[in-house]
């Protein structure tokens, strides 16, 4: 077998170990609370705006919110829009109205 076979069928275990940097070692940092994120994201809106006038944030920012809240909480639930209602604190025809207006309801 010629040298560069032997070197081709080299495995992973055979590959020397390289220490990984003492920040990849330690523990994943625990996320920020949903508060600060969201303050740091608004924040961030606002500082693009660069003075211009900005309309109708309010209602923006709850629609660029709601939507990914009631995909993580349908997910979470398989799709059990009893256990999602009760979990949102909403009523279950009021779940089904914001589904169906983020286009999230299957059917």
């Amino acid at each position: 077998m010629s040298t560069k076979a032997k070197t081709a069928k080299k495995t992973e275990k055979d590959k020397p170990k390289v220490a990984k940097p003492k920040a990849l070692q330690s523990k994943p940092l625990k996320p920020k609370p949903l508060k600060e994120s969201a303050n740091d994201s608004i924040q961030n809106f606002l500082d693009t705006l660069d003075g211009e006038p900005c309309r109708d944030l309010y209602a923006m920012v709850i629609a660029q919110v709601e939507e990914p809240l009631l995909t993580a909480v349908m997910s979470y639930t398989r799709g059990n829009q009893s256990k999602a209602s009760e979990m949102l604190g909403l009523n279950r025809g009021t779940l089904r109205k914001k589904l169906r207006e983020h286009k999230l309801l299957t059917k």
